[in-house]
């Protein structure tokens, strides 16, 4: 109880920070992804934020998706539409999304927080995927008032948000949704994949997952939504992060998704830290996985997704950090509690 109780103030102060922080950056822009009119009213209840436990600023009952804009001072042109996880019954966007696009505002990167609809709420398992799709078509359709490359809009999934990236980056030529308007003729294969603590496969042995009871409603749900049955020579690049601690996700995820991409020639790196747990967002500073931020910058940069150095970055090592340990991991079932 202990525990709980100090990580639960710790995200409170968190999310505190960055409420703070965001309110000193302009207002934020939302993009809706749907004509209005155009989905069914499936949501019983009024959309909500958690505030407290594993559920802390996690997203639940979205009826209406859409993208929440994060635009930095000086933008470089490189976008990244961020899927947040929380086992297709809600989203982490306070502890995990927004925190990732605040930080990457700061390098310069324009981010989008995805909306996503959930099969938890009625909606056919397809309903995410039909939603991220819809939206790296419209941030290309908006790529010219946003100040974005077209040809540099990557996607960065953490857990289950991951494997909702992962279906978008091998997927990319079955349509989820019928088109409606110029917007669905452009392209939805994004330009990079990030996935962190992912949930790659549907499959035994790793089919302990929520993710895995939640998108179960479609018949073939296993074999559409395992990302690794799907990974092919031109999808796009890949960086994987995981801890090898991890007891939601076992980190024989993102093994099983870095050896399928190799046996396609698709580039991939991989980092697995000994220890962090499971949703760990950007990470606690002075932590092993707290790294990832640094090293995903360094990768995209070396394939020419980011021309700009991340000078605001804060160094990795030396004095002050803080001494490293493990992330909290719940010790609840991975079905109850599959966490971001």
């Amino acid at each position: 109880m202990r525990r709980q109780t100090r990580w639960t103030g710790l995200l409170a102060a968190l999310l505190l920070a960055c409420s703070g922080a965001a309110a000193a950056q302009p207002a934020l822009r939302t993009i809706p992804l749907w004509p209005a009119g155009h989905l069914p009213q499936t949501v019983n209840g009024p959309e909500q934020v958690g505030n407290e436990g594993g559920a802390m600023g996690a997203v639940t009952r979205v009826s209406e998706p859409r993208m929440e804009i994060h635009r930095p001072a000086q933008p470089n042109g490189t976008a990244v539409l961020i899927l947040g996880g929380g086992g297709y019954f809600r989203i982490q966007v306070g502890t995990a999304a927004r925190p990732m696009a605040q930080w990457l505002a700061s390098i310069g990167v324009t981010s989008a927080v995805l909306y996503y609809r959930m099969p938890v709420d009625g909606w056919p398992a397809s309903a995410p995927f039909a939603d991220g799709q819809r939206a790296m078509r419209l941030l290309r359709a908006h790529a010219g008032e946003l100040g974005i490359d077209p040809q540099k809009i990557g996607v960065m999934g953490s857990s289950a948000g991951a494997n909702l990236g992962g279906i978008l980056a091998t997927r990319f030529d079955h349509d989820f949704y019928p088109a409606l308007d110029a917007s669905d003729r452009l392209p939805s294969r994004p330009d990079f994949l990030v996935m962190l603590y992912p949930v790659v496969t549907l499959k035994p042995p790793y089919d302990t997952t929520r993710s895995r009871r939640e998108l179960a409603t479609q018949a073939d749900a296993v074999e559409a939504y395992s990302v690794e049955a799907h990974v092919r020579a031109d999808m796009p690049p890949v960086f994987l992060a995981h801890a090898a601690d991890d007891r939601i996700a076992d980190v024989g995820h993102s093994l099983l998704m870095f050896q399928a991409a190799r046996a396609h020639d698709v580039p991939a790196e991989l980092h697995v830290f000994e220890r962090g747990g499971h949703s760990w967002g950007l990470g606690r500073p002075g932590t092993q996985v707290a790294q990832w931020p640094r090293l995903f910058a360094t990768w995209a940069r070396a394939h020419g997704f980011m021309a700009a150095p991340a000078a605001g970055l804060q160094p990795l090592t030396g004095a002050g950090l803080a001494p490293t340990r493990a992330a909290p991991v719940d010790d609840d079932a991975p079905f109850e509690d599959e966490g971001d």
